[in-house]
């Protein structure tokens, strides 16, 4: 199947709780068009089609829209702004790490703070999400089917003394995403923590952009449809206190908002 024919011009993909159990459905405005797939397995599989039912926005629960994907794969120092904040030379080829599937959770779902850690930042990113197999791909951009927001949550204390990052990136939740998918990309992310605004980059201020994302990650691996590219954060990461709320926004997709709990 064609990905890019996966999601109709002028909507965007979601995943939402109804009476009858979780279901994809088409975004326009404040009203869902429901499909008859129930995950984006699904919609990869057979695409979007409409049972002719609509609902609002509003009476929903919004899910992730990715369920269970093979892989989530996270780019590090991807921002200019962000590696001149860290203190970082360039990289040269992207810098890959990856999250469980395990973190993931949706819009309104609580990030819980680990008691292992005692500072939890917020990341900002617009992730990719992977419509098409790929294995040293050569062409990036065909293989993608839209994009999300995503909040790379990272416990930073344990990043700077495991040697390794993955209990650091891995906590249950620490993989907030959504709520929807585009099949265009934005032009800026923002991340505001208690409505204030904290990272406001510019998308092409990334060193790597999502085709050569998609293209040197399938040289390393075999990309599945369903899969996660989270692209990297820009300046201006801070950590999180109980109570807080952090959203991340996409300007034509929409807002990943959630509270901050410790557990």
């Amino acid at each position: 199947m064609n990905v890019k024919r996966c999601i109709p011009a002028g909507k965007r993909l979601g995943r939402f709780e109804g009476p009858g159990g979780a279901f994809m459905g088409l975004v326009d405005g404040r009203t869902v068009e429901v499909t008859d797939a129930k995950d984006l397995s699904d919609v990869l599989l057979r695409g979007c089609h409409g049972t002719g039912d609509s609902l609002g926005l509003d009476g929903l629960k919004v899910l992730p829209p990715v369920h269970k994907p093979s892989k989530m794969i996270c780019i590090g120092l991807n921002y200019r702004s962000h590696i001149k904040e860290m203190g970082w030379e360039t990289p040269k080829t992207p810098i890959i790490f990856t999250k469980p599937p395990s973190a993931i959770v949706g819009p309104g779902d609580s990030i819980v703070m680990p008691r292992a850690s005692s500072r939890v930042d917020f990341e900002g990113e617009s992730a990719l999400i992977v419509g098409s197999r790929a294995r040293d791909a050569t062409d990036g951009a065909s293989h993608i089917l839209g994009y999300t927001c995503m909040n790379d949550v990272t416990a930073r204390d344990l990043q700077k003394t495991d040697p390794d990052w993955t209990r650091a990136k891995g906590f249950d939740t620490f993989a907030p995403i959504g709520p929807f998918i585009s099949p265009v990309q934005a032009t800026t992310v923002v991340t505001r923590l208690n409505g204030k605004t904290v990272q406001n980059s510019l998308l092409s201020d990334r060193v790597f952009g999502d085709a050569a994302l998609v293209e040197y990650i399938s040289t390393v691996m075999t990309l599945e449809p369903g899969d996660v590219v989270a692209t990297g954060t820009p300046s201006g990461i801070a950590p999180m206190k109980p109570g807080d709320v952090v959203e991340v926004e996409l300007d034509g997709i929409g807002c990943l908002k959630n509270p901050v709990v410790r557990g």
